[in-house]
Parts: C-alpha cells; sequence; structure tokens
C-alpha cells in the first residue's frame, strides 16, 4: 500500500466523524464498552494509544465491536506497525514519521496518518505521496493559527490536529478548508471510564459528532 493509497484511506475514515477519540486504555475490561459508547454517540473512529501494556489487547477487543474502525496511535517502530496489524487496527497515527515506520506501513498494508509539526515535515511527507497528516502537537505547535496559515502554501495537505484539544477550542480547527477532523481526549474521561459511565461518555461523543466542519 503506497503513502498515496494510505491517504486515500485515512481521508476516508477521518471524514466518519468531525472527532477521533485518542484514548488510553489501562484497563482492558472497559474496552469494548468504551468502544460502544463512543460508536453509539456518533464517533465511529477510535484511536487506541500504544502507551498502555493492554493497549494490543484492547484492539483486539474493540474492533469486535460492530460499527467502529479501531486504528492504533503512537506508532513508533515498525514492531509496532506489525502488532497493531495482527491486533486487528485498521489505520495508524503516529506522532511523527521516519523512513522505517512508512515502509513497514507499505509492508503491512496499514494506512497510516503520519505526524508533522513544520514546514519542512509537511513538505516532506507530501513529497512521498501523503497527502493527509497528523499536525501534533497541535496547541503547542502553533494550532489552529499556524494550520490556517500553512494552507496557503501547501493546500494539497490536509490535517487531523491533535494534542491539547478540547471541545471548546476544537470549533476553531473545524472551520478551516484544510481540516478534516481533530483528535482530543475529552470524549473518554478517565473519571467515567473508571465509574463505567458510559451514559456520559456517549452523551460527550454526541455533542462531539454535533461539531460542524468546513473540509
Amino acid at each position: 500500500m503506497t503513502p498515496a493509497q494510505q491517504s486515500l484511506e485515512a481521508e476516508t475514515i477521518c471524514r466518519l466523524a468531525p472527532v477521533v477519540p485518542v484514548l488510553v486504555i489501562d484497563d482492558l475490561a472497559q474496552a469494548a464498552p468504551l468502544a460502544m459508547a463512543l460508536i453509539a454517540g456518533g464517533l465511529p473512529a477510535l484511536e487506541v494509544t500504544l502507551r498502555t501494556p493492554c493497549a494490543l489487547d484492547a484492539i483486539r477487543a474493540m474492533s469486535q465491536v460492530p460499527g467502529g474502525i479501531v486504528g492504533a496511535g503512537t506508532l513508533l517502530t515498525p514492531a509496532d506497525v506489525k502488532a497493531a496489524k495482527a491486533a486487528g487496527a485498521m489505520f495508524g497515527v503516529s506522532p511523527g514519521a521516519t523512513n522505517r515506520l512508512i515502509a513497514a506501513c507499505e509492508d503491512e498494508g496499514l494506512p497510516l496518518l503520519p505526524g508533522a509539526a513544520t514546514a519542512t515535515e509537511i513538505m516532506a511527507l507530501l513529497e512521498k505521496g501523503y497527502t493527509v497528516q497528523k499536525f501534533f502537537p497541535a496547541e503547542q505547535a502553533g494550532g489552529a493559527a499556524y494550520l490556517r496559515s500553512i494552507g496557503s502554501p501547501i493546500p494539497q495537505v490536509k490535517f487531523c490536529p491533535t494534542g491539547g484539544i478540547s471541545l471548546k477550542i476544537a470549533p476553531d480547527y473545524l472551520s478551516l478548508k484544510n481540516i478534516l477532523c481533530v483528535g482530543g481526549s475529552w470524549v473518554a474521561p478517565k473519571e467515567a471510564m473508571a465509574n463505567g459511565d458510559w451514559a456520559a461518555i456517549t452523551a460527550l461523543a454526541r455533542e462531539a459528532s454535533g461539531l460542524a466542519r468546513s473540509a
């Protein structure tokens, strides 16, 4: 799967909803009900970060929930890519991009949303064929104002910004023509997950899924 093909699939996934939940799962028992709650609220694309020991098992469990498209976040190495694909991930997300990581995604046929934070990084990924990229860390790297500015000289690239984005500022990003969606963790608060308050998470997801976007 070439980078261009990966970007086509990534764009389709990003267009499913204005928000992609970025999930850190510490308790495997939470995985399936969390997926059901988010999907019920209108957020079918789910990014499970590979930051906890049970992350791969969480991807396996969530992949069994009807209506969801589960991806793996925090891909850093080719081994991460292989493990994520084997666990059932349908797309991958990385904080940055290396040649080895890109090659692994090509070999494994895993659509990658590669991370970039500067014009040079964005251009380098575009040169490889990635027209859909992750902008990370969004708020710390310049926020919506930066992406508005980068859209003029590099209109070919569309983004899913993540990092520090909340419900309050998400509309600032979604109003831009080069933003497909945003990634956010606010739709799955740790307290609600710990308490099994899935109704609250569905309500947050429904609120997020109703956000307007321009792209």
